[in-house]
């Protein structure tokens, strides 16, 4: 079997799964945030009279809303808090961070487990070895009286990686060069699995940029098969070495694929999406010149601390240009914290960029940092839908956190490598 079907196996309590099949999954963890979680399936399970299965297995984070910027996000923020507390569910992160990187940073992932999430994005838990995907409110429901959901067993298709990825280049490249190649129904909403030995050389949050974007690719989930680098993350947010168990959670050799693509790693140049697809992405060089008004770092693609890092390793001994703002949301507060102990924040400060709150912000058209109408953006967030960070008119390129940040202090587009070479002002 493919690793998709021994998680998916494992969940049904079954020996072998095949593709197709139609198959009942107990769940081992429901994630929902305060968008699309108690203000929605409240009524639902009032109306049923229901109860939740197990609140000890499901986890609340708040992260569109916050912080409140008016009576409305208030109300829904209080609403969530107060539904929390009534259904007995000890697991909620109030204003700690966007759930997809709540989610891990907290210890509630695990190899092996079969996970739901209220969320579009919820593929990211795909980096840990477990198989975990996005549901709406009504299926969220369901799945919280019950405990199970069914599924089709999905085939799996291989996004095979080989060589070193160079100076400047991070898993959002990679990423966005895989949506160019495949587009955003390649994915089939099937499984995708990456590996290759670039794949085993990125760190555990490069991993989740990749899992995460699955759902960019139309996948219903994004697994990386487990490993020592899984095991020595999840040991270093206090996750027990004897509940971990990654070991056998890897593909049959002789296991079959629907698809196989492969990439050279090599031969990857920085990446940019062009509006108003992650398809539309092509070599940063191809939009050089391109004025921008907004520099964005920030949501659960791109807002890490190892993201945050690499903006800084541009931005040191710079400043973002004039009539160009730079707008930073940690994505999280630990991450946050971390940036300031090690200096990150400074240097991301002292160059211009003004620091946000942690959570979804922008990146979804919530709070400060949405765009006016004909403005121009660069972010390293996942999507650049249409009116998605704003007003219809405006534009949003994508990039990783290089990129953006050598977008911040050139006040156009530009080829971040550019900046790493040498030193001084740009």
């Amino acid at each position: 079997m493919t690793l998709a079907e021994k998680l998916v196996a494992r969940a049904a309590g079954r020996d072998f799964v095949r593709p197709g099949e139609v198959v009942t999954c107990k769940v081992d963890l429901a994630m929902m945030h305060d968008s699309g979680g108690p203000r929605r399936v409240a009524p639902m399970l009032e109306r049923l009279q229901a109860k939740i299965w197990n609140p000890d297995r499901v986890v609340v984070i708040s992260d569109h809303y916050v912080p409140a910027v008016d009576a409305e996000s208030a109300g829904i923020l209080d609403l969530t808090r107060k539904w929390v507390k009534a259904a007995g569910i000890s697991r909620f992160h109030d204003m700690q961070g966007i759930c997809h990187v709540v989610l891990p940073e907290r210890g509630h992932l695990r190899p092996g487990m079969f996970v739901v999430g209220g969320d579009s994005h919820s593929p990211t838990g795909g980096a840990f070895g477990a198989y975990m995907f996005g549901v709406g409110a009504t299926e969220m429901c369901g799945v919280l009286v019950t405990g199970e959901i069914w599924l089709r067993v999905p085939e799996t298709i291989l996004l095979h990686w080989s060589g070193r990825l160079g100076p400047g280049l991070a898993a959002k490249d990679m990423i966005l060069a895989m949506c160019a190649r495949l587009g955003m129904d390649g994915g089939r909403y099937q499984a995708i699995q990456y590996a290759g030995d670039t794949i085993a050389a990125l760190p555990m949050q490069e991993r989740m940029t990749l899992s995460n974007m699955a759902a960019e690719l139309g996948a219903q989930a994004g697994l990386i098969a487990p490993d020592a680098v899984t095991a020595a993350y999840l040991r270093s947010v206090g996750v027990p070495d004897d509940t971990i168990g990654g070991e056998g959670w890897q593909a049959d050799p002789a296991a079959d694929v629907a698809e196989r693509h492969d990439f050279d790693a090599a031969a990857l140049a920085p990446m940019v999406a062009a509006p108003h697809s992650p398809a539309n992405s092509a070599p940063a060089t191809e939009h050089r010149g391109t004025r921008i008004d907004q520099a964005y770092i920030g949501a659960c693609t791109g807002a890490k601390i190892n993201d945050l890092r690499m903006a800084a390793a541009v931005l040191k001994g710079r400043k973002v240009a004039g009539g160009t703002r730079l707008l930073i949301a940690p994505a999280s507060t630990r991450t946050t914290a971390e940036a300031a102990a090690d200096g990150t924040l400074a240097i991301l400060t002292e160059a211009g960029a003004i620091l946000m709150p942690s959570g979804c912000g922008a990146c979804a058209g919530y709070g400060a940092g949405v765009l006016a109408e004909g403005e121009t953006c660069i972010a390293s967030t996942a999507r650049n839908f249409r009116g998605r960070m704003g007003a219809a008119t405006s534009k949003v390129y994508l990039g990783s956190p290089y990129t953006v940040a050598a977008a911040a202090v050139a006040g156009e587009i530009r080829d971040p490598r550019d900046m790493l070479a040498g030193g001084g002002a740009a």
